[in-house]
């Protein structure tokens, strides 16, 4: 089974993945970490890769696709994979489409931007250790201060309201218009894609029961 995973950033995606990972005993497969395996690996497409990055380059779709098929030929995608982060436009949507790689399922997860803005911009994190405390979800026992060591959390600049929004400007602008293109996919016939769209703001056991329903549908 091959899932594409959409949504918004800190809509719960990589949460999800990790239940959908353990139930199916599929790997979760992101563009980075492809990438930097790739790389590691000294394969022809990671060699390609990393001359292009080094010379300050972006990897084209082109390449990310091969490198994609390249990745779910490996045998631990036998049972199939979930895609996280991509495709994240319509033309590598298109071009995936067209290289054959052939998608089961499309999840989208999704959650209005000022519940976003309120899940990421309230968390607060530890510099040394990486421990992550939520202002209000999950806030430590003294506003500010880490409850091992007692130093000053700090918020990551990726956790400003203004970096967020800026990153869902871009995810409506590019990402979001995937949900209508494999709607459309989801239309053309017995090979086409499922599409399940699921509300972000329920609980997280309440949205991986709703998966994995849709899942074994």
């Amino acid at each position: 089974m091959r899932i594409i995973l959409l949504g918004p950033p800190g809509a719960g995606k990589g949460t999800q993945a990790q239940f959908i990972s353990k139930e199916y005993d599929i790997p979760q497969i992101s563009t980075g970490d492809m990438l930097r395996a790739a790389i590691k690996e000294g394969s022809e497409l990671g060699k390609k890769a990393k001359d292009i990055m080094n010379a300050g380059g972006l990897v084209s779709d082109d390449l990310i696709i091969n490198l994609v098929k390249e990745r779910i030929a490996k045998p631990d995608c036998v049972n199939g994979c979930i895609l996280d982060g991509f495709p994240r436009t319509i033309p590598q949507a298109q071009a995936l489409a067209d290289a054959d790689v052939a998608i089961d399922h499309v999840i989208e997860i999704s959650v209005p931007d000022d519940e976003i803005v309120s899940r990421l911009s309230g968390r607060r994190q530890h510099p040394g250790s990486g421990r992550v405390y939520h202002v209000d979800h999950n806030p430590p026992k003294v506003e500010g201060i880490d409850d091992v060591t007692g130093e000053a959390l700090i918020q990551r600049e990726d956790d400003q309201e203004a970096t967020i929004r800026d990153r869902l400007s871009t995810y409506h602008e590019q990402t979001s218009a995937l949900v209508g293109f494999y709607q459309d996919k989801a239309k053309e016939g017995d090979d086409a894609p499922n599409y399940d769209k699921f509300d972000g703001t329920q609980g997280i056991d309440d949205v991986k029961q709703q998966i994995l329903s849709a899942l074994k549908g």
